[in-house]
């Protein structure tokens, strides 16, 4: 059964519904999982009259939040609270017909000192990835794709200066090496890197840049993992650069993979 699923920090659902329909409707997506809803569940906006009949959600007000839309039947799956921080940072999921299970996550983003003593935020990242880690090697999920806004840039080609964002939060060798942990742990496979081995791929671009396109100082924040037993099943990634550039548009772009199971 092929299927494209998507995954976008839309930065507010309800503040962006036009956008999320704007992708639903010229890009189609079996399946979008949002992060950063900014939203209770029940005030999140419905996309059923698009096709998109079944959705799983967490909110909460005006913070984070997670989201699958589908047009395939799913079944809740759950959701997993790592560090302890109460906060609506994952919704699971599981395709009724092909039995996978997508894993939505919004990983913390840090703060802006990457220094646990000094940084509260940056700590609790760190404890969070620790703890994806953690679920992967206890739990050894099978048949699951993860995806979702996991705040780090893991290589030197996913920021637009490896040298100059050593220091920079979610890109500093401490989040990387967390990053790796958590990855190695479930044996995740990175999906579009595995469509893309080599060169420069960002999601995201700050809204602090003045002309973000031609600056493109990017880093890839957003990613799609499959579990060892599926990963072949990934058909093609892409990552829809343009949508950065919508009227009054989310930070970051969405991520697309094809999967054929």
């Amino acid at each position: 059964m092929p299927f494209t699923l998507a995954t976008w920090n839309i930065n507010s659902v309800r503040l962006r519904e036009g956008l999320v329909r704007r992708l639903l409707e010229e890009e189609g997506p079996d399946i979008l999982c949002l992060q950063e809803c900014k939203s209770p569940v029940e005030k999140i906006p419905d996309f059923s009259h698009l096709g998109y009949g079944w959705r799983v959600a967490r909110g909460e007000k005006g913070y984070n939040g997670v989201a699958i839309l589908s047009k395939l039947p799913l079944r809740e799956a759950g959701s997993l609270d790592f560090a302890g921080l109460g906060h609506a940072r994952h919704v699971a999921a599981e395709l009724e017909d092909s039995g996978v299970t997508i894993h939505n996550f919004y990983v913390p983003a840090g703060g802006d000192v990457p220094d646990r003593e000094k940084n509260v935020k940056f700590g609790q990242k760190l404890d969070y990835v620790s703890d994806m880690a953690d679920w992967a090697r206890d739990d050894r999920p099978g048949k699951s794709i993860l995806v979702g806004d996991l705040n780090i840039a893991p290589r030197e080609d996913d920021v637009w200066s490896h040298k100059q964002l050593l220091r920079v939060v979610s890109h500093t060798p401490i989040e990387v090496e967390h990053f790796g942990r958590a990855q190695e742990a479930g044996g995740w496979v990175d999906v579009t890197r595995a469509h893309f081995p080599e060169g420069r791929l960002y999601s995201w671009w700050s809204y602090r840049s003045p002309d973000w396109e031609a600056a493109d100082k990017g880093r890839r924040l957003d990613h799609v993992w499959a579990s060892p037993d599926i990963s072949s099943a990934a058909r093609s990634s892409r990552i829809l650069r343009g949508a950065r550039g919508w009227e009054k548009p989310s930070d970051h772009a969405p991520v697309f993979a094809t999967f054929d199971l």
